[in-house]
């Protein structure tokens, strides 16, 4: 039997990412989230319009998605009623959020350097993605009282950086998911995976090469 619900979040299940960004006095920022879908090299973000991370995004249009692994969780929820504007919008007041200036120190994290972009990666996290914004988009367009307030931003993978022993032996550019343990959110709580596929997919018999655009 199936009964009629209204869930305030329909988050049911997606990985964690902790978006690092270059403040305007050239500091740094991390932003955990786990609204984001990915499609070839590009992925959107569903972010609030107002918050430090996208401003951040939207001035240098430069970011880095930084994905941590399921045995990250203490380092997350340092960070999860941060924020990193000042004074503290009062909506996020209400929720408990508090002001920090330096989310790695707060975090216990370390900055790495990216290649390509202002925005330091996370040295903890097994895998990091250099990126652009290429277009964003308002949410909610159809609630004159709600638009403006999400926003879905489209970001272009510039380059990808991973711990060399998640690699799928023998290819160069595959990665072995039997060690590759992301952490998920599911409805505000977080959630890792199990050791082993369930069985064997059929789409996996396709090479991953004959999906790049």
């Amino acid at each position: 039997m199936h009964s009629i619900i209204s869930p305030a979040v329909l988050y049911w299940g997606t990985p964690v990412i902790l978006i690092t960004t270059e403040n305007e006095d050239g500091t740094h920022n991390i932003s955990g989230m786990s609204s984001a879908w990915w499609f070839a090299d590009r992925c959107v973000l569903g972010l609030l319009a107002m918050s430090q991370t996208t401003q951040n995004m939207l001035r240098t249009k430069k970011c880095v998605l930084n994905l941590p692994s399921q045995d990250m969780t203490p380092h997350i929820n340092l960070l999860s009623r941060t924020t990193g504007t000042n004074p503290v919008p009062e909506y996020k007041a209400s929720l408990g959020y508090t002001y920090v200036k330096d989310k790695f120190g707060h975090a216990k994290l370390t900055p790495q350097k990216s290649d390509l972009v202002g925005s330091p990666r996370i040295r903890e996290c097994p895998v990091q993605m250099e990126a652009e914004v290429v277009d964003w988009h308002e949410m909610m367009s159809d609630l004159p009282d709600r638009k403006g307030l999400m926003l879905s931003i489209e970001v272009k993978t510039l380059r990808v950086h991973m711990l060399d022993e998640l690699r799928l032996e023998g290819h160069e550019n595959r990665i072995d998911t039997d060690k590759w343990h992301p952490l998920f959110m599911v409805f505000s709580e977080y959630y890792g995976r199990s050791e082993k596929k369930l069985e064997e997919s059929d789409l996996a018999k396709i090479d991953e090469e004959n999906y790049r655009l």
